[in-house]
């Protein structure tokens, strides 16, 4: 987190970054000694960024770990069940119809992201219990993809009939954390402590459902009604982080399966730590998005596929030589 607030196209000292956010936090009076433009650079721009991107980072890559163990495969996430297609959707079709900035302000966005793929996840969970009344997991991961199709081709029939909107629809498909004030981190933070503290509550039910429905259910777990609050809670988790940084993929996938690496399998574990170790990977990949060709700067959705991609390709060759 420090090396992402300090490094940029105007370096912030370390020092100096220490001091002014000592001072910032407990109100007191900054030395003349310290640059005032590090001061804006740091405290307006850099830090809600930095902030921003580690509290997203957090919140996908719980919801990825949920989604793993719930549905008992390594590939699941936020795709898997169309969240992030159903906010993407939604956005979309608020870009395209013009009133994008209107309403609620610069939080309108955010707020049809959010309640778009909050109502995907209700939706694909809904059709699937009336497929299969037990929710097996392969009926959740088979419907969430098919509906995830169908939402992209919507989406590819959008983009080619709005040409003149394209480029703003590829950003929020690919994710950035341009121009993220201290009010987005403040209500990103709220919406991750609250959903993270509420699946804590339920590792243990995570612990046992990660061994199979059959075994969770001869032990006492209502594996139907666990299935539903905690995708939801993922799903929550998922759209309040993709409604202030538009689409981000892989983060969920990737980072929860370094954690069971590095912590096993104990959720107590894993849930905070993939918020820990996924907030610092995010946080970095937003810093090389905005670095490495500056003063450009690259979707950070780019960057993070980059490492995604391979990783996910090995996970599938890994599990197949099994």
């Amino acid at each position: 987190m420090i090396l992402c607030m300090s490094v940029g196209s105007v370096a912030v000292p370390v020092k100096e970054g220490m001091t002014i956010v000592f001072h910032k936090i407990t109100g007191t009076a900054i030395p003349d000694s310290v640059n005032p433009s590090l001061i804006s650079i740091l405290w307006e721009i850099r830090m809600p960024r930095t902030l921003c991107a580690f509290f997203v980072g957090a919140a996908l890559s719980a919801s990825g770990a949920v989604m793993q163990s719930v549905l008992q495969n390594p590939l699941a996430s936020s795709y898997t069940m169309g969240v992030s297609a159903g906010a993407t959707l939604g956005v979309a079709i608020l870009i395209v119809s013009g009133i994008a900035n209107t309403v609620l302000g610069m939080f309108t966005l955010p707020a049809v992201g959010f309640l778009a793929g909050f109502l995907t996840v209700i939706f694909v969970i809904g059709v699937a219990a009336k497929i299969d009344h037990n929710m097996q997991n392969h009926t959740i991961i088979m419907f969430g993809m098919v509906f995830s199709l169908f939402v992209n081709a919507i989406l590819t029939l959008i983009s080619s009939m709005a040409s003149d909107h394209v480029q703003r629809l590829i950003l929020w498909q690919m994710g950035s954390f341009s121009g993220r004030r201290w009010i987005h981190v403040g209500i990103v933070c709220v919406c991750v402590i609250v959903g993270g503290i509420i699946l804590m509550l339920w590792h243990r039910e995570l612990d046992i459902m990660t061994f199979g429905d059959e075994q969770a259910m001869s032990i006492g777990v209502d594996t139907k009604k666990s299935k539903v609050i905690l995708l939801v809670l993922a799903s929550f988790l998922t759209g309040a982080a993709v409604c202030f940084s538009g689409i981000i993929g892989f983060v969920d996938l990737t980072v929860p399966h370094a954690v069971r690496r590095m912590f096993g399998s104990k959720h107590k574990y894993v849930l905070p730590m993939s918020m820990v170790i996924g907030g610092a990977f995010l946080a970095l990949a937003d810093m090389i998005s905005r670095t490495i060709l500056a003063p450009r700067e690259i979707p950070v959705g780019a960057v993070t596929a980059l490492v995604g991609v391979p990783f996910f390709v090995w996970v599938y060759f890994h599990d197949s030589k099994k």
